[in-house]
């Protein structure tokens, strides 16, 4: 069964709508938090657990869920995926205990595990090789749209309507994107289906748990507790101890593994899913620090930062979408390389910024910084495309997606302790009492509510110009990120002919350079 003609662009409209519908769920979330912890009578630690189960799920789920795809139909498994999101959703609106919605976001974090997976997966289906690059940057434009839209959208519907909107408002998109999939979408599977790898799933799946987990309790907790690094070791462990047991899988006659240790003998695969990990370590400072920026330096509200986050957003639509004409021009590995180069620029162009700038200058360097994020990924992950056989891109995809995905906290871990220690060591506090010293000191929204408790502008400012000050250097360090990928590009990436670069077409093994 095919997709032709502008049919496959509406598949693909349909499968980035419902990337969208994931993409909003996480953003608008951070905005509804406050009512969620009135509504539902929630605790601080219900709170995190809000996000982390979440987070947690969906990256434990993706490989498992690649099987799944590759073994009874990608198709199958995403529509389940949507309607399960849909569900889980209707679900997190009519919680009346924090129990029951942490139960619902675990839901979703499978249910949005699949729609990732299998909606990348399709794009090997629905796309000939010399479509698929341009059909990876609208995708990868789906993906981030999410972060200005999750504030503007969720601060609207928590001003004019009830908190459980913010949630429903993905039920009608996930069910449309099911319907769309159901018509447009073809089925495939592996020829050779792969059998259901009970021990390959509970090894890979805890060992994400352990790390991501880790993660997230580092970003709460710092580089100093013992449990974090305990579950971050813990996770590493069972992670290899998977490889290795794949690959003892694999060299059994007439058993296939669930991920085939062959795919990583392509160093184009395994160095553009390494690539991409590095655009998602470069790219969470600004995800992660500019909202926090906009709303305590520049006094905006969520809607505010949303608004303020959209260069960003353009900045990687113009890289992704046309990003295939740039490989065609210059090759992957140039184009990928320029890409970082870019990023790295636009990083370090916002690290000079000053308590006093305006929006017209952090526009410019998010734009700047947005477009090579779009080039180098778009291209990054048409390189990776290339070398997974249709057969198994399920599994291909979602090792992809959850090197993206563990990214994202790794790199908060990173830069948030960057940001609090460099924020501290900025700080002049006049005499206070402990516990507002200790409120001034644990972040810059503390800071600002002392200072403006005790009626102390010269705390305010002095609080103000530290975040500042630590903004600057988190995002030197986000801009080391990129300059890393740019060099691991260079010494690493294999060059492939510019045709191929283009068409995101290749052999399965690896290009010799010919340059």
């Amino acid at each position: 069964m095919s997709t032709s003609g502008r049919h496959k662009w509406w598949a693909l409209g349909a499968l980035s709508l419902s990337m969208l519908a994931v993409g909003l769920d996480g953003t608008i979330l951070s905005v509804a938090l406050p009512q969620l912890a009135h509504a539902l009578q929630s605790t601080e630690t219900d709170l995190q657990w809000f996000s982390s189960s979440y987070l947690l799920f969906l990256a434990a789920s993706m490989l498992p869920v690649g099987l799944l795809g590759d073994r009874y139909g990608r198709k199958k498994v995403l529509i389940g995926a949507l309607v399960l999101f849909a569900a889980s959703s209707g679900a997190c609106a009519y919680a009346h205990h924090p129990w029951q919605f942490i139960v619902a976001r675990c839901v979703l974090g499978v249910a949005g595990a699949g729609i990732i997976v299998m909606a990348l997966s399709a794009l090997t289906v629905l796309f000939t090789a010399e479509e698929r690059p341009k059909a990876v940057g609208v995708w990868s434009a789906a993906n981030f749209l999410a972060l200005p839209l999750g504030p503007l959208v969720g601060g609207w519907l928590l001003t004019h309507a009830w908190w459980g909107w913010v949630f429903l408002i993905n039920v009608p998109i996930a069910l449309l994107g099911a319907a769309v999939v159901l018509t447009l979408v073809p089925e495939s599977r592996a020829e050779a289906r792969p059998q259901l790898d009970l021990i390959g799933a509970g090894l890979s799946t805890l060992g994400l748990v352990g790390v991501t987990f880790g993660l997230i309790k580092v970003g709460e907790r710092g580089w100093g507790d013992a449990l974090a690094w305990a579950l971050m070791c813990g996770g590493l462990i069972l992670l290899i101890a998977f490889y290795q047991y794949e690959s003892r899988v694999s060299a059994r006659p007439g058993r296939r593994p669930m991920l085939d240790p062959a795919l990583f003998r392509a160093k184009s695969y395994t160095w553009g899913v390494i690539l991409i990990g590095f655009v998602a370590l470069s790219n969470i400072g600004v995800i992660f620090i500019m909202p926090q920026y906009f709303q305590a330096v520049r006094d905006t509200d969520a809607m505010g930062s949303g608004l303020r986050l959209l260069p960003l957003i353009g900045g990687l639509v113009v890289g992704a979408v046309p990003a295939d004409r740039f490989a065609r021009l210059l090759g992957a590995k140039i184009t990928v390389a320029a890409g970082f180069a870019v990023m790295a620029g636009g990083l370090f162009l916002g690290a000079t910024t000053g308590s006093s700038s305006g929006d017209g200058f952090s526009g410019a360097w998010m734009a700047l910084s947005g477009f090579g994020m779009g080039l180098s990924m778009a291209t990054a992950t048409s390189v990776v495309l290339s070398q997974v056989p249709e057969e198994r891109s399920g599994v291909g995809a979602a090792v992809l997606q959850a090197v993206n995905k563990v990214g994202a906290p790794f790199g908060s871990a990173i830069l948030g302790s960057v940001l609090l220690t460099a924020y501290q060591s900025h700080l002049t506090l006049p005499s206070l009492p402990p516990a507002a010293v200790h409120a001034t000191r644990s972040g810059v929204f503390g800071g600002i509510s002392v200072a403006r408790e005790t009626g102390s502008s010269s705390l305010l400012a002095s609080v103000r110009d530290s975040f500042v000050h630590g903004l600057d250097v988190s995002l030197v360090v986000s801009s080391g990120f990129a300059l890393a990928g740019l060099v691991c590009t260079l010494l690493f990436l294999p060059e492939v002919p510019r045709q191929a670069a283009a068409t995101g077409s290749g052999e399965s093994h690896d290009v010799v350079s010919v340059g």
